[in-house]
């Protein structure tokens, strides 16, 4: 059962960092940190849905084990903080642009 949930959280890290792809170069310009890294961003924008799906479907595999096997009470704070993580995620990826539109006026 730990390795379901920890495949939850590995999914919903990936997920979050996915999400965060076209976010997190226009912060790194804020800092002044060049964009030099810039294309590597992009092949990951690419498959951020496609993990996005991966993540939240590993998510409701480990709740739905979870509570198959009597164990959810046990784990249900695992599976809260994962949910949390995806959540983020799917907010951070449905907002891209208004978040990018956000941080080019703080330029």
């Amino acid at each position: 059962m730990q390795k379901y949930l920890r495949l939850s959280y590995l999914g919903s890290a990936s997920a979050l960092l996915a999400a965060a792809c076209c976010v997190l170069p226009m912060l790194l310009m804020l800092l002044g940190i060049g964009g030099s890294g810039l294309a590597v961003f992009g092949l990951i924008a690419a498959a951020s849905y496609h993990v996005l799906f991966l993540s939240t479907a590993l998510l409701l595999v480990a709740g739905w084990l979870s509570h198959r096997r009597g164990a959810l009470a046990r784990f249900r704070w695992w599976l809260a903080g994962s949910a949390a993580l995806t959540a983020v995620a799917w907010l951070i990826a449905l907002n891209e642009s208004r978040i990018n539109d956000y941080l080019i006026m703080q330029m």
